[in-house]
């Protein structure tokens, strides 16, 4: 079952997980499950940023076309 979490939650999580690698706050015992739930949290954050960024092409193209089928 794939995870939903929010950009905003993701992005919130590698940064307390980041803070902890800083202030080595990570036992070696959980090192490799933190930098796993990194990746995973990065994946995440890269596929919700492609999703915007696409929504936000297509409003873009959208508009562009609006305003050129106004000027014919």
């Amino acid at each position: 079952m794939k995870e939903t979490v929010s950009y905003d939650t993701a992005f919130s999580e590698l940064q307390e997980i980041l803070q902890e690698l800083e202030d080595g706050e990570i036992s070696l015992d959980l090192l490799s499950k933190k930098v796993k739930r990194a990746h995973e949290l990065i994946g995440i954050c890269q596929k919700k940023f492609k999703e915007v960024e696409q929504e936000v092409a297509n409003i873009l193209k959208e508009i562009e076309q609006e305003e050129n089928s106004d000027k014919a």
